[in-house]
């Protein structure tokens, strides 16, 4: 071999230890990316569980965007005052708080008497009673009970039929008027399942534990017979209402729209672990009307959104799910949510190994920018529709323009935080949806309305973990449409579920649909008790 070929042939091998160096380089450089994004993902998941909400700041003296975009300010200089949060101070008790929280409960006094024969602890003279005073003001807790109740009726019989008197050669009986039960052949009774379906669907408490409790008070009555009682129920009485609830629902002008997955086991041709879905329907808060629509589905596909929202026209606020996102219907305009933008940058912000937010990155300025859309509401809540699409012209645009340049600039500087580029994408790829709460001073900047009535769902959903069969999530789909709805109507679940199962199988409200008119949770006909007392809801909101 000559010298010439003997060069050659190193640097030749010199050339592939290069590019194998360089790939191993590459492999490792991706494996670093892949271990901190693994090492984020573990911080965030214990910052989640053991730590605060994760959308809460928590970096003290936060970017300002009125620090960083100097025209920005300028504007909002001029439409409104700085935003200043106010220090807390605990605030002294009112007087009569006391007296409020009792309002709605009923009184009993229990009196102690001094007797003829006492006589006085210090001279033995006898006594003379001149007044009486309160001790003390308490709560007494008394357990619920169960009572077997017969029903009983008197049987007449005609004093002329079958007499010679009579053309009527029989004897003819009546029998007294007695209101239909609400399950034939069956022990439950309107105000049993009225709190079977209030414990369940407002409380969260699962139908095993009802059976422990129902034990306890005397009644072996199994989560089976619990579970046909609610199924049977809500197929029967309960459905029409919510059938007609969804059809009120599709005439309003404004909606929020969500999904949330359910298991459900005996679901033909799936394994029992396969996810369903809840999805969930909210009325906008400008609505005269106050509804939650709960439908299950055993997918979220184009075609159940069309289905649901068949007829629909006017303004629907989701998240950029691309379900909504090509949901191509005549009449319809999206709204995306603000609030899962700021989830998405949140995310993109890098933790340090005690879990705390590392300050200084572009997730924290993007929260920043954001916040300012959520100040600008929360400034204009109480302006008229009119007057806050206004103020979001000028103020909100300001904000909009200055975000998504800020986001075309970070898109252009090269970065290893991929939740980052994932954010930066979700939020200009929906740009023009997310701008519609512009066009509309009736429009929420975020789908949280919708949101916070799928959190009751979803919190039981933790007890009692799955529905057995797809008829057991249609039924918890008609209860927690109802007993969401009840609540945000201010109404007493167990009174409203009592009432419509005791109403319900005495009207013809096939040939009189009227009649569940008077039954809607925003009806004016319900009756007062089942009603909350003012004073109970205005204590319920503090």
């Amino acid at each position: 071999m000559t010298e010439q070929e003997e060069l050659k042939m190193l640097r030749a091998l010199v050339e592939k230890q290069k590019l194998k160096i360089e790939k191993q380089e590459d492999t490792i450089r991706r494996q670093n990316v892949q271990i901190e994004g693994m090492l984020q993902a573990l911080l965030r998941a214990k910052k989640q569980r053991f730590g605060r909400s994760c959308e809460a700041s928590q970096i003290s003296g936060q970017m300002s965007l009125f620090e960083t975009t100097e025209e920005l300010v300028q504007v909002l200089e001029k439409e409104e005052e700085k935003i200043s949060v106010p220090t807390y101070t605990r605030k002294p008790r009112k007087p009569g708080v006391r007296k409020e929280m009792l309002a709605c409960i009923p009184k009993e006094v229990e009196e102690y008497i001094i007797n003829e024969e006492d006589t006085c602890s210090k001279c033995g003279s006898s006594l003379k009673v001149i007044g009486k005073e309160i001790v003390r003001t308490e709560v007494e807790y008394r357990p619920a009970k169960l009572i077997v109740k017969q029903i009983v009726r008197q049987i007449a019989k005609c004093t002329e039929c079958g007499t010679d008197r009579s053309t009527r050669p029989n004897q003819h009986f009546e029998k007294a008027a007695v209101p239909a039960n609400v399950l034939s052949h069956s022990i439950a009774t309107p105000s049993l399942v009225g709190h079977v379906l209030q414990q369940k669907y407002a409380m969260g408490i699962p139908l095993n534990r009802m059976e422990t409790e129902f034990y306890s008070m005397g009644l072996v009555a199994t989560r089976a017979q619990l579970s046909h009682w609610v199924i049977r129920c809500c197929e029967d009485w309960l459905k029409p209402i919510y059938n007609r609830m969804h059809e009120i629902l599709i005439s309003c002008e404004i909606l929020h729209m969500d999904e949330t997955r359910i298991q459900v086991n005996k679901e033909e041709g799936r394994l029992p672990n396969t996810n369903s879905f809840m999805w969930v329907i909210q009325s906008g808060a400008c609505e005269k009307l106050n509804a939650t629509f709960f439908y299950y589905s055993r997918n979220r596909n184009k075609k159940v959104a069309l289905d649901l929202l068949k007829g629909f026209r006017g303004y629907l606020t989701t998240d950029a799910y691309n379900v909504y996102e090509y949901l191509d219907m005549e009449g319809i305009q999206h709204n995306f949510c603000w609030a899962h933008v700021r989830r998405k940058f949140i995310e993109s912000i890098p933790l340090d190994t005690k879990g705390k937010e590392i300050p200084g990155s572009k997730g924290d300025e993007a929260r920043g920018y954001i916040d300012s859309l959520f100040h600008i509401e929360k400034k204009i809540k109480e302006l008229s529709y009119e007057e806050k699409k206004d103020k979001r012209q000028v103020a909100s645009r300001a904000v909009l323009d200055a975000f998504w340049s800020w986001c075309e600039e970070t898109k252009n500087i090269p970065t290893t935080n991929e939740k980052l580029t994932k954010a930066l994408n979700y939020a200009m790829n929906h740009r023009v949806q997310l701008e519609t709460f512009l066009l509309d001073g009736r429009l929420e900047i975020s789908n949280n309305l919708c949101e916070s009535h799928i959190r009751p769902f979803a919190t039981g959903r933790k007890s009692w973990l799955f529905a057995d069969t797809p008829q057991g999530a249609t039924a918890s789909a008609v209860a927690y449409t109802l007993a969401e709805s009840a609540k945000a109507n201010g109404l007493n679940v167990y009174e409203y579920f009592r009432h419509i199962l005791t109403q319900m199988p005495n009207v013809d409200f096939y040939n009189h649909p009227e009649e569940i008119e008077k039954l809607l949770p925003w009806s004016d006909e319900l009756p007062e008790i089942c009603r909350l007392a003012q004073k109970y809801k205005k204590h319920l909101e503090k």
